[in-house]
């Protein structure tokens, strides 16, 4: 018996495009005018420590600009270039130069699975800083209080089982009481390692009765 969604977002409850052609060349056109502003903050320069230690080097914080800016175009999934984006992408939204896509078949399922008594819960690569963010500023409102926590790359990969047995500990749920949701093949047969059920999300081209996972073209298509 379901009692637990985890979402993925991109691909999943948002589109794709939003991600890559608003929200990443947003964050990276301005990542280096934000270093230099905040770079005296103490959020603001933990991350920057934590990629010289990533990177094992002691670079200048304009080296740090540039690392930064060579893991957005290699679209790394690297823990502070996703806390920094959070950052600037945070601003982006208080000042009205984006709103978080939502598919409307997401936004609605999402609304009816909570008022059924379901707990909602995401796992992104994205820090959960910018989870909230993009559910927060949406065209449906502010999406937030519809769910129960938050994952990101602190608790592991998207592709490792061991992630999702973190995340069920952490939420107190059976695995098998879960259902995960995602458009990556790879994350799903992560989730489903672990214990938990799984729905592969293919809202672009024909879904595959041979696929190794259930598919649904959109959240209308999903049978808990």
């Amino acid at each position: 018996m379901i009692k637990a969604i985890l979402t993925d977002i991109e691909g999943t409850t948002s589109s794709l495009s939003f991600v890559k052609d608003v929200l990443f060349p947003y964050a990276r056109e301005r990542m280096a005018e934000f270093v230099r502003a905040h770079t005296a903050e103490p959020a603001v320069r933990k991350e920057l420590d934590e990629v010289r230690r990533i990177t094992g080097e002691n670079l200048s914080d304009p080296e740090v600009i540039e690392q930064l800016i060579r893991w957005i175009d290699e679209d790394r999934k690297i823990t502070p270039l996703k806390s920094l984006q959070g950052m600037i992408w945070e601003d982006g939204y208080k000042k009205g130069d984006f709103r978080g896509h939502m598919y409307e078949d997401a936004a609605r399922h999402l609304k009816q699975w909570q008022q059924a008594g379901l707990r909602l819960y995401v796992f992104s690569s994205g820090s959960v800083q910018a989870q909230k963010l993009l559910f927060a500023h949406t065209e449906y409102g502010d999406l937030t209080p519809l769910f129960s926590g938050y994952f990101d790359t602190t608790v592991g990969s998207k592709r490792e089982a061991d992630s999702y047995c973190k995340i069920a500990e952490a939420i107190d749920t059976a695995p098998g009481d879960i259902l995960f949701l995602s458009d990556i093949r790879e994350e799903l047969d992560a989730a489903r390692a672990a214990g938990m059920q799984v729905t592969w999300l293919v809202r672009d081209g024909a879904t595959d009765p041979g696929a190794t996972h259930r598919q649904a073209r959109n959240f209308d298509e999903i049978r808990l």
